[in-house]
């Protein structure tokens, strides 16, 4: 009998917004207009060259219309913002029972390193700073996906 093992990496949301911010103890800790919201999961498996590699993704995904209406430029075209947000519940696993377990998301001594390497990789390729969340905190989020556009992606199969 073959036993499968599935190797979980470094998790993406991605949102294209017209305007999103971030709370936190009932304080704006982040606001962007046009661009884009990422909400991050890492584990435990991730490296920095993961946060290279998904950083350099996401700044040049064609996900923004051209004068066309077509989804032909990026983040970096349109010189658009970008707000991180870590979030481990990306990493939930719901294959036994209601309760989603989290095994698989990182401990806070691996993931702060990762996120905020993640976001020192995202500031290099843009240009400018992000905005962020904080790690671990309780945190509201409120946004306007345009589109909506909403885009996955995970450094597994890195395509």
């Amino acid at each position: 009998m073959k036993t499968f093992i599935q190797h979980v990496r470094m998790k993406a949301v991605i949102q294209r917004v017209n305007h999103a911010s971030v709370q936190v103890d009932g304080q704006v800790q982040s606001k962007i207009k046009n661009g884009l919201l990422v909400l991050l999961g890492i584990t435990a498996s991730d490296s920095p060259e993961d946060s290279k590699w998904l950083s350099k993704k996401i700044l040049n995904l064609r996900i923004f219309n051209d004068e066309k209406g077509i989804m032909n430029h990026s983040l970096l075209d349109k010189d658009g913002d970008a707000i991180i947000v870590s979030q481990f519940t990306l990493m939930a696993s719901t294959k036994k029972g209601n309760r989603p377990s989290y095994i698989k998301a990182a401990n806070a001594e691996i993931a702060i390193p990762l996120y905020e390497q993640f976001i020192a990789d995202m500031e290099l390729g843009l240009g400018k700073k992000v905005g962020t969340g904080t790690f671990g905190a309780d945190m509201k989020i409120e946004l306007q996906n345009d589109g909506p556009v909403t885009i996955i992606i995970d450094t597994e199969d890195k395509q």
